[in-house]
């Protein structure tokens, strides 16, 4: 029975260490996207006028 207090002592720290890296990591910015804002250029959107959204609307 000791044994699974060690065992659950032990997980509790593994897993606040991961949770302590993880928030340094978003800290530092390690998940910032640095990709997408240099491809979305190339992305086709088209722009929606909203005085033809409303008139569409009104029919």
């Amino acid at each position: 029975m000791s044994v699974i207090y060690v065992l659950l002592a032990i997980s509790l720290v593994v897993a606040i260490i991961f949770f302590a890296a993880f928030i340094v990591s978003v800290k530092k910015g390690q998940y910032d996207d640095a990709y997408t804002p240099s491809v979305r250029m190339l992305f086709e959107d088209e722009l929606v006028n909203p005085k033809k959204v409303k008139s569409e609307v009104n029919k």
